[in-house]
């Protein structure tokens, strides 16, 4: 009986493992898009990331909503530059505009954690 059950066991921990590599596997691949426009990728997964750092900040309470709104203000401010300066080079942003908005996002980064 306990070999039965040690069988079971170890078929769903397989099954989970290979579960698990395939979802990890997934949520690392890039698509077309990011390939496409690695600049613009990495200011987009940046600005994401601050969201969720100053969403973060409001939730410990480290932060009021009102100064968590500006940074978002500043943050889509710089979206919204990003989406223009890329509409202007075929969709593509330089690697000048990217260290631009990189430290525009550094700006706004200093602010999060204060």
């Amino acid at each position: 009986m306990s070999s039965r059950i040690s069988k079971s066991v170890w078929v769903t921990l397989a099954a989970g493992a290979l579960l698990s590599l395939g979802l990890s596997t997934a949520a690392m691949a890039e698509t077309k898009w990011e390939k496409a426009h690695p600049r613009r990728d990495q200011v987009n997964d940046r600005l994401a990331h601050q969201n969720k750092r100053i969403k973060n900040e409001v939730k410990e309470g480290e932060m009021t909503p009102a100064q968590a709104a500006a940074l978002h203000k500043q943050d889509h401010g710089i979206r919204k530059e990003e989406r223009i300066m890329a509409s202007q080079n075929g969709g593509h942003i330089t690697k000048q505009e990217q260290k631009t908005l990189n430290q525009q996002e550094n700006g706004v980064s200093k602010e999060i954690g204060k």
